[in-house]
């Protein structure tokens, strides 16, 4: 008697059971990916097509089990051989050890199931699995290596996946699987993934092939798992996510404040209509007990368990390390130093930092395992210090913060290269609302510009020669002026400081505008300051220049680094796991680029941009930090202008020109960043075209791939919801436009990142270079006469008494230092080939030609190190530009381009 087709589809996965006692589990697929599945169990019978018995000859042992089909011929003996990483299985011992090591003894470690890429051509149902145990092997230096063996029929077709069910009851970490004596050769199976214990979770895992096929090619016998693994992936948007979840769902930042532990801890939700912001991954943590619109904290957030690597990797991985530094190091800074706003007396206490250091309690070599860099042990009986090592640039010329040149410089080829602008319009004006924040006009006028610039040229010439350049954060900083004057310990201007391109191709800065705005009964305060040639002139010039770090620390730290790169970023991991399916190229393409991303940005909100955390006790904004990058990301951030060519043209500093190299001609041409960025970016841009040309070859594809323009769609409409109607979104229709979409994603994640983030310890690691903080007013706002006497008399006392505290500049030069380090085993763009590229020989080739491409950037970059006419990133003293240099070895180095933002 036939069988209907859902009844069949259900009985063939387990025949020993009536389809109605089954209980349904999910496929679990790769990258945490799951679908419904039945329950299994290795069964000795099962159906033909056409619902009659065949024979199944089963060898059973302590150690397999091997189901071999007696009516085939041509079958294959196949040998899989499966490697799990040797830390998850060894680390945790308990109750339920002996139990794992016994599975291990009797060979039923992991149960594993082959499943067919082809639906039956009679029935057109998937095809029975073939199952196996795989027993352990051997244990290897950092693996472990489980092995079993199956009969494959030789109707069986193609294989398309493999089920994988944990008979531990521990977790494991799978790094691959390879499926060895088949006919048409090995297959290797690229998991890099967590399974969990079936005792935890009955779904099994599957992990599918290298191979990647667009939605419309799925083999057959794969198209169900594939929509369903996506399903499940998204989750249903309730309930609090477990450790062992892999759901991406969106939500706001709800969970930065901690309301329920104090009023002065409660804080704003950053995203929607007041404070518009992109989304991060939802965790579904009840409502705090005081504001039910806050999430409540807890010791750890969520992510997806496979954004979590930091249990694979090794012991100096730098999330690991940070949260030591963050958790452990730094409370015992806070104990070491008791008043938190005590300065530095003297700029040798700032020298004894990397001279002397701070003594630490006795901890058993606890912090010196942990981050040998900074952490010293001292004879037995008096502990450990906290010893920094001297910054390169302080290490070089240890006056070079002190100078104008320098100042300038950075500007290019520093640790924000993003925030200067050409001046296109005179006079600066302000484009707030002067009821609210006083007069709009700026006190930089053309006379002081003529002045300064000694008659060179008038200003109508040096708008027309394209001569200023002017960091501006007037207006995005004027709003919070009077509301971080409130936070004890700190003050904050509205700043403008103008620059005039000098006929060397170096930048001169030329005047600093600080702007206080109306406050009770007190009027605008505004003044200009300018380098001088007197005592006190000049002073007043190295302390406005001071203010403006500041402003420039936060800004990069809170818009140009954080909301950027990280925060901006999220949106794409998440709607990429939710609408790309794992075995989708364009999702195999953008991987790499999106690892461990989540896990760090869930770091920082536990610890970095939380209330009461580092950025808000030792940067500018203070509390307001995060409302800060929420104003910027409403007023500022757009898609289409993170490509490099387009923010360096929107900034004025590149226009388009298709007979210059790489298509632009830069207004300031010995500009390092620019310069090496756009070759970076080229290489990234050939890479790309060439691996999206060829999965689709017909322009078509890629508006009728219904995942791709799932995923475009959700990363505008939910991960970026606040902005979805935006008219400059990049429509989705061709390859151009995927290309263009992708390159720029992989920018922001590898170039951007790598830009702004790894010469943190090189540049901001001496503060007074980079002070994240000013914590005094200028002298001449509204001084008493005391204080203006004391500022004459000892001016070096009142640079010193704005400088951060002593807490402040401690603690962040030990996260600073770990940002900027690469671990071991990082992984740089465009050094090693993912698994899938390497068996197919159009994307390899593809991918060697990009190596290649990053070799020669290298070489580039090393060339430009050595020409003293670009002054810009060498001289006497000076670090050399090398931030975009694709590779680094590990620490702190100043190079190195990662895959992803991986700190």
């Amino acid at each position: 008697m036939m069988m209907n087709a859902s009844h069949y589809q259900l009985h063939r996965l387990n025949p020993t059971q009536s389809s109605s006692s089954l209980l349904h589990k999910p496929f679990i697929l790769s990258h945490g990916r799951s679908i419904s599945s039945p329950a299994y169990l290795p069964s000795r019978t099962t159906l033909n097509f056409h619902g009659k018995k065949k024979c199944f000859c089963i060898r059973a042992s302590a150690t397999d089990v091997r189901g071999v089909e007696t009516s085939k011929e041509n079958a294959a003996s196949v040998k899989a051989v499966v490697r799990a990483a040797a830390a998850g299985l060894l680390s945790d011992l308990g109750i339920t050890k002996p139990l794992d090591v016994y599975a291990d003894l009797v060979g039923k470690t992991l149960l594993l199931e082959l499943v067919s890429a082809e639906v039956d051509s009679g029935t057109g149902l998937e095809k029975g699995t073939i199952k196996g145990y795989a027993h352990k092997v051997r244990h290897e230096k950092e693996e472990v290596v489980y092995e079993s063996e199956f009969i494959v029929p030789a109707g069986f077709g193609e294989i398309g996946a493999i089920l994988v069910e944990n008979e531990h009851h521990k977790e494991m970490f799978i790094n691959n699987i390879v499926l060895d004596g088949l006919h048409n050769g090995p297959i290797h199976i690229n998991c890099s993934s967590w399974v969990h214990s079936k005792f935890d979770n009955p779904k099994k895992r599957i992990f599918f092939t290298n191979k990647s096929y667009l939605p419309d090619e799925t083999p057959s016998g794969l198209t169900k798992l594939r929509e369903m693994e996506l399903e499940n992936l998204r989750g249903n948007g309730k309930g609090e996510r477990k450790t062992s979840d892999r759901i991406y769902d969106y939500d706001t930042y709800n969970d930065l404040g901690d309301p329920d532990d104090s009023e002065d801890l409660a804080r704003p939700i950053i995203g929607g209509k007041d404070h518009p912001y992109p989304r991060r991954c939802r965790t579904g943590r009840p409502s705090s007990k005081k504001d039910p619109l806050s999430e409540k904290r807890t010791s750890s957030v969520y992510v997806p368990r496979d954004e979590a690597f930091e249990e694979v990797k090794q012991m100096t991985f730098s999330t690991k390390t940070l949260k030591s530094v963050l958790h452990a190091l730094l409370p015992q800074v806070e104990i070491m130093l008791l008043d938190p706003h005590l300065g530095f007396p003297y700029f040798t206490a700032i020298d004894s930092l990397f001279q002397e250091g701070v003594p630490l309690p006795k901890s058993k070599n606890f912090f010196q395992s942990i981050i040998p860099r900074l952490v010293k042990t001292i004879a037995e009986r008096e502990g450990d210090i906290l010893l920094f090592e001297t910054p390169a640039m302080i290490d070089r010329d240890k006056f070079a913060w002190f100078r104008d040149e320098e100042f300038s410089r950075q500007a290019l080829a520093g640790l924000n290269p993003y925030s200067l602008q050409l001046v296109t319009e005179w006079p600066l004006k302000s484009e707030l609302d002067p009821e609210i924040y006083g007069p709009p006009e700026s006190l930089i006028t053309a006379e002081l510009i003529e002045k300064e610039i000694k008659g060179v040229m008038t200003i109508d010439e040096a708008l027309k020669q394209k001569k200023l350049f002017i960091l501006d954060y007037h207006d995005l900083l004027l709003p919070y002026v009077n509301k971080v004057r409130e936070i004890e310990g700190t003050t904050l201007y509205g700043s403008r400081t103008l620059f005039f391109l000098t006929m060397e191709g170096t930048l001169r800065p030329l005047a600093i505008e600080l702007t206080r705005p109306p406050v009770g009964d007190k009027p605008q305060w505004k003044q200009v300051f300018t380098p001088g040639w007197d005592a006190t002139s000049c002073w007043l010039w190295r302390l406005a220049k001071t203010h403006v770090c500041a402003h420039d620390s936060g800004y990069h730290q809170l818009v140009v680094h954080w909301l950027r790169t990280h925060c901006c970023t999220e949106p794409y991991i998440i709607a990429a796991n939710r609408q790309l399916s794992a075995m989708h190229p364009i999702y195999r393409l953008l991987h790499p680029h999106l690892r461990y991303t989540m896990e760090i940005n869930a770091l920082a909100r536990e610890s970095l941009i939380n209330a009461g955390g580092i950025i808000e006790s030792c940067f500018s904004p203070g509390k307001y930090a995060i409302e800060l990058s929420s104003a910027a990301y409403d007023q500022l951030w757009r898609f289409d202008m993170e490509a490099l060519p387009a923010d360096l043209i929107r900034r004025g500093m590149a226009v388009e020109d298709p007979t210059a190299e790489h298509g632009l001609k830069l207004t300031i041409e010995d500009y390092p960043f620019a310069n090496d960025g756009l070759v970076l970016w080229d290489a990234i841009k050939q890479w790309v075209r060439d691996y999206v040309n060829h999965y689709y070859p017909d322009p078509s594809l890629v508006e009728s791939d219904k995942e791709l323009q799932g995923w475009w769609t959700e990363v505008r409409t939910k991960g970026h919801a606040d902005k979805k109607d935006e008219p400059w979104w990049p429509v989705m229709k061709t390859p151009e436009d995927l290309i263009h979409v992708l390159t720029t994603i992989i920018w922001v994640t590898a170039g951007h990142h790598a830009a702004v983030n790894f010469g943190q310890y090189v540049y901001a690691g001496y503060f007074p270079n980079r002070p994240t903080i000013a914590r005094t007013n200028m002298p001449t706002e509204n001084p008493s006469d005391e204080e203006f006497k004391n500022f004459l008399h000892k001016p070096e006392i009142a640079l010193l008494k704005c400088f951060p505290s002593q807490i402040q500049a401690t603690k962040v030069m030990a996260v600073l230092d770990v940002l900027s380090s690469h671990s071991p085993d990082e992984e740089y763009l465009g050094d090693q080939m993912e698994p899938s590229w390497t068996e197919n020989p159009i994307i390899k080739a593809a991918f060697e030609r990009f190596n290649g491409r990053l070799k020669e950037l290298e070489g580039i970059i090393d060339g430009r190190n050595t020409n003293l006419n670009l002054k810009n990133r060498t001289g006497a003293g000076v670090v050399p530009y090398e931030l975009l240099k694709p590779f680094s070895k590990p620490g702190v180095t100043g190079m190195g381009v990662p895959n992803s933002i991986s700190i």
